[in-house]
């Protein structure tokens, strides 16, 4: 079994993915109570480190996690990425300490996996004018490792969500010539949210609901529409200042239909200019409606209150396109393992 370590994991969209594809997970980091909570109610044989990961860093890695240097499979997760640049002394490391970017370099550096795995917003690409992503990927060469990266959109990999997330994959450099590495292909067949299991009026303690008043605009909007869908008026006066805001706004009073994927699950569903209404019923998608969309299975529960199942859900990485990226990590392993 492929041995890999999650860094940053939160309610462990991308950890199950990568065990569907034929990871053993040797341990998780994640410092959110409520999410680590989750993971361990559905894993409890995974280690789960509940811990800040400045202290985690600070650990001898190797016994922590009972492996050598050097025998790690896969390091994954996706750090919070502030913004930063060299301060010209070119120290590496030393550049990003502070941030928790630092933590997954350190990670890379004491273990030093076969493979590593980083995903992150694509926004990331653009940062700071390219910057941010720049230093990342020095280090990572510093580090020891030969770096590709694409734009992925989870809707291509059978998840029913238009969702682009920047991944990165590392190969070691002494195992390069030992394998090659190719992102997943995308697939024939893209869901919609027909496909997707939807509930009926569910209770207040699985989803939030709308106010009396947003409930009544809300019904006006036909499903697969939004706030140009009803009359001019009455959407100037619910948009208030956004009515004058540039832009086309689509995000607002928007209505998700049966025949189309949602838009990127939220961590929030009331935030005005990003609504998602629930294509049947005049209310949110329940954080159980979400996971769906994200690909969780049912039987993967989720702790805490209402508030912190939708942010977790709305964090993760969906499992369906971890699943496909594992699988192509996992096929590049094998060649290296077999070698």
């Amino acid at each position: 079994m492929l041995k890999s370590i999650e860094l940053f994991a939160g309610a462990g969209g991308l950890a199950l993915g990568l065990e569907q594809a034929g990871f053993e997970h040797i341990g998780l980091v994640e410092f959110d109570k409520s999410a680590a909570n989750t993971l361990i109610f559905n894993r409890p044989q995974w280690k789960v480190l509940r811990e800040d990961i400045a202290i985690t860093t600070q650990k001898d890695l190797e016994k922590e996690f009972n492996i050598q240097k050097g025998e790690l499979d896969l390091l994954s997760g996706g750090a919070p990425c502030q913004s930063f640049s060299y301060a010209g002394k070119r120290l590496g490391l030393q550049d990003v300490r502070g941030t928790m970017f630092y933590h997954y370099a350190t990670f890379l550096e004491k273990l030093q996996p076969k493979m590593f795995l980083f995903e992150n917003v694509r926004g990331l690409l653009t940062h700071d004018k390219g910057k941010t992503y720049q230093t990342i990927l020095t280090i990572f060469q510093e580090q020891g490792y030969k770096t590709m990266h694409a734009i992925l959109n989870a809707w291509d990999y059978g998840v029913p969500q238009k969702r682009e997330r920047l991944i990165t994959v590392g190969i070691r450099n002494d195992l390069v010539n030992q394998c090659s590495f190719t992102f997943p292909q995308k697939h024939d067949y893209r869901p919609i949210m027909r496909d997707v299991k939807l509930d009926t009026n569910p209770s207040k303690d699985e989803c939030e609901r709308y106010s009396e008043y947003k409930e009544k605009i809300f019904a006006l909007v036909p499903p697969g529409g939004y706030w140009r869908d009803i009359d001019p008026e009455i959407a100037k006066e619910y948009m208030k200042t956004c009515w004058y805001m540039g832009g086309g706004r689509t995000g607002i009073l928007r209505r998700i239909g049966l025949d189309e994927p949602s838009l990127a699950v939220l961590t929030s569903p009331g935030m005005k200019q990003t609504d998602r209404c629930h294509p049947i019923e005049v209310r949110p998608f329940s954080y159980r409606e979400n996971a769906r969309i994200q690909t969780f299975p049912d039987t993967w529960g989720f702790w805490g209150k209402l508030s912190e199942k939708y942010k977790q859900v709305g964090n993760a990485v969906p499992v369906n396109l971890a699943k496909e990226i594992g699988i192509a990590i996992k096929n590049t392993l094998e060649e290296i393992n077999n070698d």
